[in-house]
């Protein structure tokens, strides 16, 4: 009897060891993570935006253009040179400085070529000298020959003496007037109406033949020169327009073509366009300067160039096709800006797209095809009436 009570008594304790295992190997049960007001929010489904910022597809007249770059340049720009050797006794003005047609810009000593003015003058009046001995003594044989003192031969040579010293007197003068020549050349004048634009030398310097003294510029009339492959330069005209964009200057300036170079650049192999600016006001020779030249205008469905996109094989547009962004593929053809100017920008005539598409700006990205929209339409600014 007392043999069983402790053989049940050990069978519990087992059980209960057993049931207490069981209770410790049980895995403890995770609590739900706290939600935190920093967590970031789900990205949303649908994108917002305004009627006004959709672009619809339409038929177009677009400009086509050619590019074109170059330097500014003066039509007229002359360089002062000396004409005559010697010190450098005058020279007015500096870089900037205004100058008129005619203004006297510099002076050479003139004393050397006064000397020499003078000489030939002498030279000349001892030629005429000349003559007049010549020709009294023609005159006095052909009395003589008259009266039959002398023979004819005496007649031919006082005549011969007479046109010598008669081309004698000629060559004094024409010596003469070159030596006054020179004289007038040791003043210089301004040929044009212009600006200095360099000064090269100073007074009391030795300046010979053709030294560089000044370089004039004027501004009034300025052109750009535009380099073009041959290729290019065969669809531009003489009178066709451009738009130019200048360094320092926000908004465009017009420009006509005005000349083109009939010869290839040998070294370049370019030819050079010369565009003539219509206002010149505030601009400067030497300034970049890079626009669009009108060539021809063409009709077709246009969309500005930055929303077709290239981040496929296949260029495609980004469009609303009931409330959803659908991609279309397009073939892209000439590129302009629009004739009437209404929206600046550079615009492509496609192919592959339907007229009154509506097309989403550049500005939103890229956006996977099937995204939902919701258009909201453009409500009108409200202008407050100013108070009395």
């Amino acid at each position: 009897m007392k043999s069983r009570s402790t053989w049940v008594w050990a069978l519990v304790i087992a059980v209960a060891l057993g049931a207490a295992y069981m209770v410790m190997r049980k895995p403890t049960q995770a609590m739900p993570p706290a939600a935190s007001s920093s967590s970031v929010a789900a990205p949303a489904s649908f994108i917002q935006l305004q009627a006004s910022e959709l672009i619809s597809a339409q038929n177009k007249t677009l400009i086509h253009t050619l590019p074109v770059t170059g330097n500014l340049k003066a039509v007229n720009t002359v360089a002062i040179k000396a004409r005559v050797a010697g010190e450098l006794l005058e020279l007015k003005g500096r870089e900037g400085d205004s100058v008129k047609a005619g203004q006297v810009v510099a002076r050479i000593d003139p004393t050397e070529y006064q000397r020499r003015l003078r000489q030939a003058e002498q030279q000349a009046d001892a030629a005429k000298t000349q003559i007049d001995i010549a020709k009294r003594q023609f005159e006095n044989n052909k009395a003589l020959v008259d009266q039959g003192f002398i023979s004819k031969t005496a007649l031919d040579t006082s005549f011969a003496t007479l046109a010598g010293a008669q081309a004698t007197y000629n060559a004094a003068l024409a010596g003469a007037e070159v030596a006054r020549k020179s004289l007038d050349e040791a003043v210089l004048y301004a040929p044009i109406s212009g600006q200095i634009s360099a000064r090269l030398a100073q007074p009391g310097e030795r300046v010979g033949i053709d030294t560089r003294l000044l370089e004039l510029v004027d501004l009034s009339s300025l052109e750009l020169e535009a380099t073009l492959s041959p290729a290019d330069s065969m669809d531009v005209r003489v009178g066709q327009k451009a738009r130019l964009n200048l360094e320092g200057r926000e908004q465009p300036i017009a420009a006509r073509v005005q000349r083109i170079n009939p010869s290839v650049q040998s070294n370049s192999r370019s030819v050079l366009v010369y565009l003539q600016l219509q206002t010149t006001s505030g601009l400067r020779q030497g300034m970049y300067g890079q626009g669009e030249l009108q060539l021809s205008q063409i009709q077709g469905v246009a969309v500005p160039l930055e929303t077709v996109r290239t981040d496929k094989p296949q260029p495609y547009v980004q469009f609303v096709d009931k409330d959803r962004v659908m991609h279309q593929t397009v073939t892209l053809g000439t590129r302009g800006y629009l004739a009437d100017a209404a929206q600046p920008g550079t615009w492509v005539v496609v192919k592959g797209l339907a007229v009154n598409t509506q097309v989403l700006p550049a500005k939103l990205g890229a956006l996977r095809e099937g995204l939902n929209l919701r258009i909201t339409p453009t409500v009108p600014a409200v202008v407050n009436p100013q108070k009395p």
